[in-house]
């Protein structure tokens, strides 16, 4: 598949005679958190993996990317991103997806119930591709706090939050490798979409890390 990404400043900054590939940063004190309300909270950490536009690439090579349709009232209409789901006995698409995995369970002293597990992919080809707003909420995210983690590889998008019933919007831009882990009641008393755009941008993967029982 041939996609045109432009690299992050960052990632070429991060690159050395002895360029050793893609790597995570700490994580730590570097970690940004928001209080939302109703008891969620939404961490950041931009440029958590360097040089991702290597892993972009590897990712939009290896990933075996499925064009879904779906039901929309009376019509079937083609899902406007590729996706791909990567569960709990898979071999993950990369070293550095496992490293992250393993890296946030780490920092999150998550127990074995909330430990990160599965990785679903979704693939925004350019600014007619989004998601509209939802919640993770299929599974034990419609009854308990849960945390999920968003790594992103690619162009930056914009990332939209809004309490559930309506209310201020937060919104983060995110892409290059930045990390956006939604936690507490998040996934039930706050929405997040991903709005489509008529200006021109490049391509991202997003990629979630969800624990068992989390869809």
């Amino acid at each position: 598949m041939e996609i045109a990404l432009q690299p992050s400043l960052f990632d070429e900054v991060g690159r050395t005679a002895d360029h050793a590939g893609p790597s995570l940063c700490r994580l730590g004190s570097t970690v940004q958190r928001t209080l939302l309300s109703g008891g969620a909270w939404l961490d950041v950490l931009p440029g958590w993996v360097t040089d991702s536009a290597e892993v972009f690439s590897r990712l939009v090579e290896r990933v075996p990317w499925v064009a879904e349709r779906r039901q929309m009232y009376d019509r079937v209409v083609d899902v406007p991103r590729l996706l791909s789901w990567y569960g709990e006995h898979d071999p993950w698409p990369d070293e550095l997806l496992t490293q992250a995995r393993d890296a946030l369970n780490e920092h999150y002293g998550a127990g074995e119930r909330e430990r990160f597990v599965s990785a679903g992919l979704c693939f925004y080809r350019g600014g007619r591709d989004g998601v509209a707003w939802h919640g993770d909420r299929i599974g034990r995210s419609r009854s308990e706090d849960v945390t999920v983690a968003i790594v992103s590889f690619g162009a930056p998008r914009a990332l939209l939050l809004r309490p559930v019933g309506g209310g201020e919007t937060v919104r983060h831009v995110i892409g290059h490798g930045d990390l956006l882990v939604m936690g507490g009641s998040c996934q039930r008393t706050w929405d997040h979409s991903i709005p489509k755009t008529a200006r021109a941008v490049g391509p991202r993967i997003s990629v979630q890390l969800r624990p068992r029982g989390v869809a």
